[in-house]
């Protein structure tokens, strides 16, 4: 399919490969110009609050879920009805991008859909057919070098795009917006965290189930479960998180820019779409006007639901960063002792943060993770690289940047 058109969805032949260092492969280096990669790239030096005022008209609130999320014009619990077939969730964000397809408020939305060859591996593709759009639903793991999309859709024409992604190429995107000549970009955003290489995902689903290629999905809920459903004829089953193996995964499982993300949220996405504060459903966060147009395309094939908001967070994101912090200074993570795991799974989804407060606990946990990391492995890195929204979240957990290490704004 690579470098062929077909029918409405395209896989460009993308050129190069990621820069050495601190690199997610966003799709930067793969342009004419990889020198862009100083100015675009979220690991060098960000500015969220430049790029919030620019892309939102202002910059986050630093109090209330603001600070957590980022600028919020609505906030919302919803459900495509009826689901998607095929989707991760109930299929919203495939739906949006169809939709702008449909009505032509875009030529073209640039996403990623399963390599033909390895059903979890990314590729990057143009999509022009609304039709096709089903073809992009469901999770996929690993590095795809998006952006680079940009330079073979404006070669095809394309005036007019929306592009879905996470947030370290929604990032580099925003910064080279300006000069991509495009009359219009709408940008759907998810959340990311933890990613890894495509090869080390299928290490993982090998240690979770003994006939790893007959799961056709795998997700992480916010009622601390994995579910896992199955295309060999298997019924689906459910996983306690606390029953993964991810005590046993090598240390270089995650690479070093999961683990110093400074933007779990895709802060800087007209639109957010994700699961973290939906409690069983998607969560979804309108950012911007263009946000709140792109959802109105929805209207009557969505339920909604309130939002909840449940449990108490801080017991749980200081166990987090004990342990964090004992990985991250070298030393082997402290399993739970067998005969405990029952019962702190029958717990955990009872007592534990859920809804809303389950999302501060996440994001908490990934920022918290992001000074720990960069302390250990890149310290000169910290000041540059560190925004300031991420030391007013670690703040309460005694977290608070050195002499050198920035924290100013």
């Amino acid at each position: 399919m690579r470098d062929a058109t077909d029918a409405g969805l395209t896989a460009p032949a993308l050129r190069g490969g990621p820069r050495k260092g601190l690199c997610t492969d966003c799709g930067v280096s793969r342009m004419a110009d990889p020198r862009a990669c100083g100015r675009a790239c979220q690991f060098i030096r960000p500015d969220y609050a430049g790029a919030e005022a620019r892309v939102h008209g202002r910059t986050a609130r630093t109090e209330g879920d603001e600070a957590f999320f980022g600028v919020t014009q609505a906030m919302l619990r919803l459900r495509l009805t009826p689901p998607a077939a095929g989707a991760q969730w109930t299929g919203i964000t495939t739906a949006l991008a169809a939709r702008l397809l449909e009505t032509g408020a875009v030529d073209a939305v640039l996403c990623v859909a399963p390599d033909p060859a390895d059903r979890w591996k990314p590729m990057p593709v143009i999509v022009t057919d609304p039709a096709r759009m089903a073809e992009a639903r469901g999770m996929r793991m690993g590095f795809a070098p998006t952006v680079a999309l940009v330079e073979p859709a404006r070669a095809a024409g394309h005036r007019r795009i929306a592009f879905v992604g996470i947030p370290c190429q929604v990032h580099a995107l925003r910064a080279l917006e300006a000069r991509l000549g495009f009359e219009r970009i709408v940008v759907i955003g998810t959340p990311c965290s933890d990613n890894t290489t495509t090869e080390n995902f299928h290490r993982f689903l090998a240690a979770v189930d003994p006939r790893p290629e007959g799961i056709s999905y795998f997700e992480f809920r916010a009622d601390y479960r994995c579910e896992i459903r199955y295309d060999d004829g298997r019924p689906a089953r459910t996983v306690p998180f606390l029953r993964l193996p991810l005590s046993k995964l090598p240390a270089d499982f995650f690479p070093m820019t999961c683990r110093t993300c400074v933007d779990y949220t895709n802060r800087l996405a007209d639109i957010t779409v994700g699961y973290m504060g939906g409690d069983g459903d998607q969560w979804v966060i309108v950012r911007n006007p263009a946000g709140a147009g792109v959802l109105a395309l929805l209207d009557g094939r969505v339920a909604s639901a309130p939002l909840s908001d449940r449990g108490r967070r801080r017991g749980a994101v200081r166990g987090f960063i004990a342990n964090t912090a004992r990985a991250a200074g070298g030393l082997p993570l402290r399993a739970m002792p067998d005969w405990a795991r029952p019962l702190a799974a029958w717990l955990q989804p009872r007592i534990g943060p859920r809804g809303l407060e389950f999302a501060r606990a996440r994001v908490e946990m990934k920022a918290a993770e992001t000074v720990l990391h960069l302390r250990r492995a890149l310290p000169r890195r910290m000041k540059a690289m560190i925004p300031p929204h991420v030391w007013r979240l670690v703040a309460p957990y005694g977290l608070r940047p050195g002499p050198g290490e920035g924290g100013e704004g």
